[in-house]
């Protein structure tokens, strides 16, 4: 097995009261492209910022490309940093900015040059070199700040949520770079975002953290359909979550039934241990849930409601239901596909659940 680009082991670091980390461990395999995920204040930032050394930790390690970097500082760590307000020098041309770390590293004037402006071609700027940053758009300031950090030829790239100030279209655009840039030099990518559709779009590996710890780390796919725990599966995305009542297994499947909604069968491999009385909480995304109107065909297996509200989305339409048996709302998503059904505000529909795409946590 190769050894991981950063292995974090036991990381504990506190502020005051605060615990910013909590013996946290991670590893972030080399050539993958690692997001961190969480809310506001659970620790992304002060673990990113312990990996680049500038800030000390109370406890644990971190080793990157089977180094300790105990007591290293931060300007002799294999890393390098890019951060949201990218921080490039508005007095400095493009190629100054560019060649800024390099001129502690007393290279030959060819190596100098030549490393600029492979950089520069990395990040498809190679014709900006005499350029001023005043005159860049934010995203070809954002691709400077990258090629800064990329001339160092770091052995990890630590992002700092640095497309949030770009706009949405233009943030689209710099994550798919992001994602051709990682996937071209091949080096390991640890990002830092507050955006959801952000971490699943272009990461290999999400890492969602609450309170200082990390609950799951996976694929974007794990993370999504196969969420370790109901915090995490209410965070990433939407979650419609049903009260359900496990029946006697019987021929190697566990019927539920789903409070409002239908009984389902679950492969005795796939369940969890119930609560005393039998209850579980059923977890399902919006596209496992199936929308008809009420006028077609066999109502068996369905929940009738009303549809309460809907939010076009380009490629889906969310209809909100509110469901007639128990008052709960559930979400579901249609593909807007030429032949797909449309429902309109306050018309009664049916309600049916895939069995196959359900997580189940502990009540």
């Amino acid at each position: 097995m190769n050894e991981p680009a950063v292995r974090i082991s036991g990381l504990s670091k506190r502020f005051g009261g605060i615990v910013a980390l909590d013996d946290l461990s991670m590893d972030v395999e080399a050539g993958a492209f690692h997001s961190l995920l969480g809310p506001s204040g659970c620790g992304k930032t002060t673990l990113l910022r312990t990996v680049a050394g500038l800030c000390r930790p109370d406890r644990g390690d971190i080793e990157i490309d089977g180094r300790s970097m105990s007591g290293v500082p931060a300007n002799e760590r294999p890393t390098n940093m890019v951060f949201q307000n990218y921080a490039i020098f508005p007095h400095l041309n493009v190629e100054r900015n560019v060649g800024f770390g390099l001129r502690r590293l007393n290279l030959g004037s060819a190596e100098f040059n030549r490393r600029i402006e492979d950089a520069l071609d990395m990040v498809n700027l190679g014709g900006f070199r005499k350029r001023e940053p005043r005159t860049l758009s934010g995203g070809q300031r954002q691709r400077v700040a990258l090629a800064r950090a990329l001339v160092m030829r770091p052995k990890v790239l630590l992002l700092d949520e640095p497309l949030s100030a770009l706009d949405r279209q233009l943030r689209g655009r710099m994550q798919e770079e992001l994602k051709r840039l990682q996937r071209s030099i091949g080096i390991a990518f640890l990002l830092v975002t507050h955006d959801q559709q952000e971490a699943l779009s272009i990461s290999s590996a999400v890492a969602v953290m609450f309170e200082g710890k990390v609950e799951q780390c996976g694929n974007p796919r794990e993370v999504y359909f196969q969420p370790a725990t109901r915090r995490v599966a209410e965070f990433v995305g939407t979650m419609n979550c049903f009260e359900g009542l496990v029946r006697p297994a019987d021929s190697g499947r566990t019927p539920i039934l789903v409070k409002g909604l239908c009984q389902i069968e679950i492969p005795v491999e796939r369940m969890i241990p119930a609560g005393t009385d039998g209850r579980v909480t059923v977890g399902a995304r919006p596209e496992m849930l199936v929308l008809a109107s009420a006028a077609s065909g066999n109502s068996a297996g369905c929940a009738t409601g009303m549809v309460a509200d809907l939010s076009f989305r380009g490629e889906t339409t969310v209809y909100e239901v509110a469901l007639e048996n128990d008052g709960e709302t559930a979400s579901v998503a249609i593909p807007n596909s030429a032949d797909a059904e449309r429902f309109r505000i306050g018309e009664t529909v049916r309600v049916s659940l895939k069995a196959e795409g359900v997580c189940l946590f502990s009540p």
